[in-house]
């Protein structure tokens, strides 16, 4: 696999990271569980950007010095270009789980234990899911129309998904564990699972963690194939990644009060899915420039967002 990613860039971008999630995790502990205010969560989200941004321009000042203004100008926009995609397809992550914990009614104070524990999979499923694709892109070069074709249909699906609620009532894995599981009628706090009448019994909130996980699994697929449109390299790959997760908490608590408002976004993160699956489909015909490509995501996504603000969505009435 061709790469930038020496043993001192993963050692230092690897120390970030557990410094910046120990940072989070000692901060998220402060005071007990709590619920997060939007100024909280906006401050949050802005230093997650922030570092993201500051590890690319270290990034890229690194690779100037060692190898040269060329590869430091191309990785810079990769990164950045894998960032935005990563973050704008982080946004829909969001909707689904605050569907789930409104369809579960978890506690305001015990949403971000449950958000924590499902980057942390995030963190470690993608990890796995971008080495093992790199691994089969670097042998198998037609992957990359598999992977395209993919996308494509993935953006229309999403297209016409958009504006629906996902039936969870009728979701196997949820029925799966009611057929299967001892489940409590209630919250133990912050426990996962109690002893009731002798025998264990899980609570909702290990229910909630277990579809978590499966949407983990979910959106990585969705996901990852994505970036690999954009580079092929698993460093830029995997760091762009996980700077997009990483805010993925922060992110949720600003934007759960407004989800509504921005209504029309999974129509915009649809057509951004279909380009880049045409630009992977097209990549031995045309391979659309990194800059470009940025520019498209950016309109599109920004676009998407105005036309949400401009046009509310439409009230529902009563029957």
């Amino acid at each position: 696999m061709d790469t930038i990613g020496n043993v001192w860039l993963w050692v230092g971008f690897g120390g970030l990271v557990v410094v910046a999630l120990l940072v989070d995790l000692v901060l998220m502990r402060h005071g007990g569980a709590h619920k997060v205010t939007f100024k909280e969560a906006l401050w949050w989200s802005l230093g997650w950007v922030a570092l993201a941004l500051l590890f690319n321009a270290g990034l890229w000042w690194y690779l100037h010095e060692t190898a040269g203004a060329a590869l430091a100008n191309r990785v810079g926009l990769e990164f950045l270009t894998g960032y935005l995609v990563e973050k704008s397809l982080a946004v829909d992550n969001i909707f689904v789980f605050l569907l789930l914990f409104t369809f579960f009614g978890v506690p305001e104070e015990q949403r971000q234990r449950v958000l924590i524990i499902g980057i942390l999979l995030a963190l470690v499923l993608r990890a796995v899911l971008i080495f093992v694709g790199a691994a089969l892109l670097a042998q198998f070069h037609w992957l990359l129309y598999v992977f395209g074709a993919f996308l494509l249909l993935t953006g229309f699906k999403m297209w016409f998904a958009a504006g629906k609620e996902p039936d969870l009532e009728n979701n196997v894995v949820l029925r799966w564990m009611r057929g299967h599981l001892r489940l409590t009628d209630g919250y133990r706090g912050a426990a996962l699972r109690v002893r009731e009448g002798g025998a264990w019994a899980y609570t909702p909130l290990f229910v909630v963690l277990v579809l978590i996980g499966v949407i983990d699994v979910i959106f990585a697929v969705d996901s990852i194939p994505a970036i690999f449109a954009i580079t092929t390299d698993p460093f830029i790959v995997l760091t762009s990644n996980v700077f997009a997760v990483l805010g993925l908490r922060a992110m949720f608590f600003m934007l759960a009060g407004m989800a509504d408002r921005f209504h029309l976004l999974p129509y915009g993160l649809a057509v951004v899915l279909v380009f880049i699956g045409a630009k992977m489909l097209l990549i031995d015909v045309y391979k659309i420039p990194v800059l470009w490509s940025l520019g498209v995501v950016a309109v599109i996504l920004a676009v998407t967002v105005a036309l949400s603000l401009a046009r509310p969505p439409k009230p529902v009435t009563g029957g």
